[in-house]
């Protein structure tokens, strides 16, 4: 049934099937053909069952799936994603939305020939068991067979959860790990002596000589589902003790031998009852009980090296057992033990049992530095992994010093630190730091860098100022080798990767300078997961599609990562719909009488002479506006922070009567180049009705008077050039057969709908981000509606808005060309 030299489908080639899965595997493969449908397998004896499941598995057991029975498929096909070409079978894209293994209950193969398959799965989206049941008669075309939930503890109503809604994406792109482990339904262990320790998966080996420490990445949302064991972020140095025969050497995380530094804490390690181990943790210096970054400092090469504490946090190594592979629970559990009767300066880093937000919320009231979150289950991995994530409370990191000035431009006394980080072996400028140091700490580190000093600046890549500089530039800027790191805590990053105001916090001695590089990431926000109530959740919003006020609200929560930075501090004007888009609407600009909880009223003086603007900035703030039967949203071409100074230009294409859909697509293309020929790159979206919209992003320096000015040229010229396509007259009868390009959107307190909006149309369509390339294959201005809109964003692998963010241009030239 398939052209393998046509289709990027794989070819079958008779592997075995554990190779592919794990046996026995099953995938669940998200298929847009004609379409959308779910494809359901099950591996048995080196082959694909497989099943058509036209709306997806439900964890509602009152929910029955029609299962469509299809050929069987290699088990190549597991991994599957891509497009199928046109013409070919099955024609359409192709993603994995779940995968894992599958326990038969019973004789499987008696099960397929009797009708009647139960069975447990083991998935990143679905678990728990569940049942096929054929109900076809062998007279039938089709083998019909229905997929439904079996009542047990993962078994949820529809109502609270949608499966389907709830986790759209691929678990190729964005894996999720088992869903068993991120929520388990059995009782989690507890770190007491009743509970049986799991170390089934301990190896018998030698002591590693040498071991490379597990690393968290930067998270940018703490996690809302999952089973994570929450500590606090320690602010000081990662430690690693080897015990080998009873004797103690302590390692960085750089691998460098600290023993002798801290020969004092090594006695106190070598007190545990231990003959052979490898034991991670941190150590601080605690002031009124918090971690010191700077008394830390002072500590090691002080006479307060006493003062040391060892936090462990992690036992991937003990008495012969390499424990890298045992569930992390189990090795901290065991850590535990060993510290039962910890002292002063060996501790036990202990975990949280509150939810992470609210322990999140507790550490930054206290100005902790942020949290560990790290998986229950997860083994020990040497490097980066995503198994451990680092929840920053405040930006921080460390940065290589590259350079530094004198203080009050005398010498003996540093005044600021010039800053770099590597992108491979490339040193990029990240400006400089002149503040959290007392006299006595500036006279230091003028010790340390003044025999480093060079005659030029050791950046490869500079932002703020030319490559290369004397020694004494204008600045008083004297360059170093790029040997020494320094701890920084900073407000932002700024477009070019300078870091705003910057905080000293130490040097880092522990750290080498050749990895020193940029991470990726901001303070942490929370997740786009709302705590809003939606009350009356069955009412009908739209009738000629059966949308529910819950369909919406659903609709918006899954889509609120890609619509909030379009909302996001813009003044907004938002149509309301209380009893469904076919009875009485309304716009809502302020506040007035129905609050919303959550949005932004902001500052009557903002506006002189109007209500407080409103703007929606949060996940709660968008769902609270979805409860109160908001449909639209539109929104200014300026923020509240330049409320005067708009940062972009639409350009709404709207039909005219007996204006065909092919006529709108050229329209949009013959503005986009007259865009071009001003100099200007503009961004495409649909407008979820019947046309589409032009964005072009702006540098916020001209009013809005200049821009609108712009604009009616703009549109004028295109009239004037090519009236035979183009109007620039509103009222019907003067674009019949024309395309009225809209250009009264870009005056002060006009509004636009906002992309990922829904509209208050039969069918629901919703305003959705597109590529130029893709113009040619849209259909409509509303292709995309409140029932499909998430459902395709699941299958892109890039945002074609992504530059969108970072373009700066400015109008001044394109006004000068069309005067």
């Amino acid at each position: 049934m398939r052209e393998f030299p046509v289709t990027p489908e794989p070819v079958p080639s008779g592997a075995n099937a554990s190779v592919v899965l794990g046996h026995p595997g099953f995938v669940v493969q998200k298929h847009w053909a004609s379409r959308l449908h779910y494809d359901f397998r099950l591996e048995l004896d080196g082959v694909l069952l497989s099943w058509a499941v036209p709306k997806g598995p439900c964890y509602d057991p009152k929910e029955k799936r029609m299962a469509v029975h299809v050929e069987d498929h290699p088990v190549e096909y597991s991994t599957f994603e891509g497009t199928i070409p046109r013409a070919q079978y099955g024609a359409g894209t192709v993603i994995v939305w779940d995968r894992g293994t599958w326990e038969p209950v019973g004789d499987p193969k008696k099960g397929m020939n009797g009708g009647k398959l139960v069975f447990r799965l083991h998935g990143e989206k679905l678990a728990g068991l569940w049942e096929l049941v054929r109900i076809s008669k062998p007279e039938d075309k089709q083998d019909q067979w229905m997929l439904f939930k079996k009542r047990d503890e993962w078994a949820q109503p529809l109502a609270e959860y949608d499966v389907i809604k709830a986790l759209p994406d691929s678990v190729t792109t964005k894996p999720l790990g088992l869903i068993e482990e991120r929520e388990p339904k059995a009782g989690r262990p507890v770190h007491d002596k009743e509970v049986e320790i799991d170390l089934s998966a301990a190896v018998s080996a030698r002591l590693p000589a040498r071991l490379e420490p597990q690393r968290a990445t930067l998270a940018s949302s703490l996690p809302v589902r999952g089973d994570w064991i929450t500590e606090t972020k320690l602010d000081g140095y990662r430690m690693l003790a080897r015990v080998d025969k009873g004797r103690v050497r302590l390692f960085t995380s750089g691998g460098h031998d600290w023993t002798r530094k801290l020969a004092g804490l090594a006695a106190e390690v070598e007190k545990l009852p231990v003959s052979s181990a490898w034991l991670d943790g941190e150590i601080v210096v605690l002031k009124d009980g918090l971690p010191d970054f700077g008394a830390l400092q002072n500590a090691i090469d002080g006479a307060a090296n006493q003062e040391i504490v060892y936090f462990l946090f992690d036992l991937p190594y003990f008495d012969g057992k390499d424990l890298r592979d045992v569930p992390l629970w189990a090795r901290r559990a065991l850590l535990s033990q060993l510290l039962e009767d910890e002292g002063d300066r060996i501790r036990f880093s202990q975990d949280f049992q509150a939810p992470p937000a609210q322990v999140f919320e507790a550490a930054a009231g206290l100005g902790l530095e942020g949290l560990m979150l790290k998986r229950r289950a997860a083994r020990y991995e040497s490097g980066r992994t995503q198994a451990w994530l680092k929840a920053k409370c405040r930006l921080r990191q460390e940065l290589v010093i590259c350079g530094f000035t004198a203080r009050g431009g005398k010498d003996g006394e540093v005044g600021s630190l010039l800053l770099g980080y590597y992108v491979g072996d490339k040193l990029h400028d990240a400006g400089s730091v002149g503040t959290g140091w007392d006299a006595r700490t500036g006279r230091d580190l003028w010790v340390r860098v003044t025999p480093l000093e060079v005659d030029t600046a050791p950046f490869d890549v500079a932002v703020s100022k030319p490559r290369r500089w004397s020694r004494r530039a204008a600045g008083g800027e004297r360059w170093v080798r790029p040997n020494l790191v320094v701890e920084v805590e900073f407000a932002e990053w700024t477009a070019d990767g300078i870091v705003r105001q910057a905080s000293f916090k130490g040097l880092r001695a522990d750290k080498p300078a050749r990895r020193v590089v940029r991470e990726a990431g901001e303070t942490l926000k929370p997740a786009p997961v709302s705590q809003v109530k939606v009350t009356h959740p069955e009412r009908i919003v739209d009738p000629s599609s059966g949308v529910t006020k819950l369909d919406l609200a659903r609709y918006y929560e899954s889509v609120a990562q890609w619509m909030l930075p379009h909302l996001k501090d813009r003044p907004l004007a938002m149509v309301r719909a209380p009893t469904g888009i076919s009875g009485e609407l309304f716009f809502q600009k302020h506040a007035e009488r129905t609050g919303m909880p959550g949005l932004n009223a902001h500052d009557r003086n903002l506006w002189l002479n109007h209500p407080p603007l409103l703007t929606v900035d949060t996940v709660d703030a968008l769902m609270s506006a979805a409860q109160m039967n908001v449909v639209e949203f539109h929104t200014w071409n300026s923020t509240v922070r330049r409320l005067d100074r708009p940062d972009r230009v639409i350009f709404d294409l709207d039909p005219g009567e007996g204006v065909k859909w092919r006529q709108i697509q050229e329209a949009a293309l013959l503005v986009q180049t007259l865009l071009k020929e001003l100099g200007l790159k503009a961004w495409l979206k649909t407008s979820g009705g019947k046309g589409l919209h032009v964005v072009v992003p702006l540098t916020p320096r001209l009013d809005y008077q200049s821009v609108k000015s712009f604009s009616q040229a703009f549109v004028r010229h295109l009239a004037k050039t090519i009236p035979e396509r183009f109007s620039a007259t509103s009222g019907a009868a003067n674009r019949i057969e024309k395309v009225y390009v809209d250009y009264l959107r870009n005056g002060k307190a006009q509004t636009t709908v906002t992309a990922f909006s829904a509209r208050t149309r039969p069918g629901m369509g919703v305003s959705m981000p597109v590529s130029w390339e893709q113009l040619s294959d849209l259909k409509s201005g509303a292709q995309w509606t409140v029932q499909t809109g998430r459902e395709y964003l699941s299958f892109q692998t890039q945002d074609p808005w992504e530059a969108y963010w970072t373009t700066r241009q400015s109008l001044a030239s394109a006004i000068k060309r069309l005067r």
